[in-house]
């Protein structure tokens, strides 16, 4: 108990001193809300972003004492041969699906499945977020997501699944309490929040 006491101090007194930072990629098919949640993330406001993202952008998104550095990747198909490239050595990898374009779902399994598989990847915790849970139609049950896109057989590494909703804010506080947590130096989730992980 001391002990513990002792190293939230510690925590704090360095939060004081020493900026923490962590870098994200945040990928998936086009028109999924990508561009929309990392603005979310960084103004605290819902704007519906329809300009698609071409290439990537780059936003430093101050939360919780953590600067997160977040990697916006285009979702078009010319584009998905980038991922790696700006995936590799980021804290987590986070893949935003459209909850209700459930015709494009075994395409969004393929490259998600596909760019976990490369070696350089390997044990970047996952981050699925399967957004527009506001929508008539969503997928939003976790484990009817983690049985659609087979996230179980995801073995080297961490996988979180979450439904949200940029333009209601489902979950949204939620997933960036886990992002921060799953900083270099972790905080502390409160006692009555639980992680949707598999």
């Amino acid at each position: 108990m001391l002990s513990s006491i002792w190293e939230q101090l510690l925590s704090w007194l360095k939060s004081l001193f020493f900026e923490q930072e962590m870098e994200l990629a945040v990928l998936g098919l086009q028109n999924a809300g990508k561009t929309t949640l990392v603005n979310l993330f960084a103004t605290g406001t819902f704007t519906e972003d329809r300009i698609p993202t071409v290439g990537f952008n780059l936003r430093k998104v101050r939360k919780g004492g953590v600067t997160l550095k977040v990697w916006d990747l285009g979702g078009q198909q010319r584009f998905r041969s980038m991922w790696e490239r700006y995936c590799r050595g980021v804290n987590v990898i986070v893949f935003v699906l459209d909850a209700v374009d459930k015709e494009r779902f075994s395409t969004a399994k393929l490259e998600l499945l596909e760019i976990l598989q490369r070696p350089s990847l390997a044990n970047i915790p996952l981050l699925f977020l399967a957004n527009k849970s506001d929508l008539p139609g969503a997928l939003t049950d976790p484990q009817e997501i983690i049985q659609t896109f087979d996230l179980k057989s995801i073995k080297d590494r961490e996988v979180a699944v979450y439904s949200v909703s940029a333009k209601n804010r489902t979950n949204i506080d939620t997933v960036l309490r886990w992002l921060i947590m799953h900083n270099k130096k972790p905080v502390k989730l409160n006692s009555n929040e639980q992680s949707n992980g598999i």
